[in-house]
């Protein structure tokens, strides 16, 4: 952290500085919010076409998608985003408006029957998930709410820390999988080296039936021109003889309509029929009348690219204004660090170790909500309390300005504060 070397004296003027515009800042009574990365207004209207009447409810094939059955999803709208989600379109389903269902409904079925290659139910053994950190808090809800054990690994520049999780999951049995958000990964905007990828999909595991969950949520999220690319899991866990280690998840909900979506599940065959197993008691299929919306909306994968380009046009001039009131507030202070993502929807904020959950105090104080200190992190605990996940999506570009500006307030009396203490 920057500033150590000033005196005192320097040090009490710049907090009686910062104080003095965190006054002024809280007295403006401002309502803002930061918290979730949820699709703007203005992104939704993007998608308006999709609630125009469907004047024949029938699929391609002729199938009257207003009655029961077509359990896996319309054929046409897994074509759709079978390359973006790298899964051959006969494994991948188009299900429900939830990707998170799908990966609740993964776990609570391998909890309560075996998956392919398990000798037993995972319930019926104390069992471990590795959790990459930065990562997505609602992951690590899931694990929480069903008594598996977390276990943080570092996300680099290049994915997970993969010299630690291989040592890991080729010692503990215990360990039945992995959350991964590979591409401009939640929130860090990190996407998985090919190398990462590679050594997923062929690492040796103690547990014959390690999973990873492979939550592609941003896979068409690009920012900018310049796209990253992703190695394709599924195939590289094939060519090492481990067809059935992973499960892919997506869903449109970032890009049609959050509310109304379609999620999609790929895997391998065997998975695939593991999967069906337990979801014909569940459900007679999903909403294909939807399925249908999103096809004549999408029309086919050119048209899925198009819809992404126009929503970067209203999403990246939020991210561009983040970075520039952060470099220009704090660039110098030597405060804070953060990224410059490429694609997704976060940005990651790194304040001085002890700081973040106040940073995040003062500003809910001030009228600004923020992810709470500790999200990224398995039970809420940041061990460094040092990273704070901006979400620029939702709010107006004038709102989003106010509230990084009162941001950058907050951090540099915490900051300031923390030096004195």
């Amino acid at each position: 952290m920057g500033g150590s070397a000033l005196t005192v004296e320097e040090l009490t003027a710049q907090r009686d500085s910062a104080q003095a515009e965190y006054d002024a800042l809280a007295a403006k009574g401002l309502k803002l919010d930061l918290t979730r990365g949820k699709p703007s207004p203005r992104q939704l209207d993007l998608a308006d076409g999709i609630l125009g009447a469907v004047e024949r409810a029938v699929s391609a094939d002729g199938t009257d998608l207003r009655n029961y059955g077509g359990t896996n999803g319309l054929p046409e709208l897994r074509a759709i985003f079978a390359g973006s989600l790298q899964v051959p379109a006969d494994q991948l389903l188009a299900l429900g408006n939830s990707s998170l269902e799908l990966m609740h409904d993964a776990i609570v079925f391998a909890l309560l029957g075996q998956v392919p290659g398990a000798e037993r139910r995972w319930a019926d053994d104390e069992i471990s998930f590795l959790c990459p950190v930065p990562g997505y808090d609602r992951h690590f809800g899931i694990c929480e709410r069903y008594g598996i054990k977390m276990i943080p690994v570092a996300l680099t520049a290049d994915g997970p820390d993969m010299d630690e999780v291989e040592r890991l999951v080729a010692a503990d049995a215990s360990i039945k999988g992995i959350w991964c958000v590979p591409k401009y990964s939640n929130p860090t905007g990190t996407t998985y080296s090919d190398e990462t990828v590679r050594r997923l999909a062929a690492m040796t595991t103690a547990a014959p039936d390690f999973r990873i969950f492979w939550d592609n949520a941003y896979a068409v999220h690009h920012l900018t021109d310049e796209h990253d690319e992703l190695a394709d899991v599924l195939a590289l866990a094939a060519e090492a003889g481990n067809a059935d280690r992973v499960f892919v998840f997506g869903s449109s909900s970032k890009i049609t309509f959050a509310g109304a979506g379609v999620a999609f599940f790929g895997a391998s065959p065997a998975n695939l029929k593991w999967w069906a197993s337990h979801t014909v008691k569940r459900s007679i299929g999903p909403d294909k009348v939807n399925q249908l919306r999103h096809v004549q909306f999408l029309r086919d994968t050119d048209g899925l690219t198009e819809h992404m380009r126009q929503l970067a046009g209203l999403i990246r001039p939020k991210f561009e204004a983040v970075d520039k009131i952060l470099t220009a507030e704090l660039g110098d202070s030597g405060f804070a660090s953060w990224n410059a993502p490429t694609g997704g929807y976060f940005i990651t904020l790194q304040v001085p170790e002890g700081c973040a959950a106040d940073v995040v105090a003062k500003a809910k104080a001030a009228g600004i909500a923020l992810t709470p200190a500790g999200a990224t992190h398995p039970y809420g605990d940041d061990p460094t309390d040092s990273i704070i996940r901006i979400a620029p999506t939702y709010p107006e570009l004038d709102e989003l300005e106010t509230a990084v500006a009162g941001l950058t307030v907050c951090v540099r009396l915490s900051a300031v504060e923390k030096l004195l203490a």
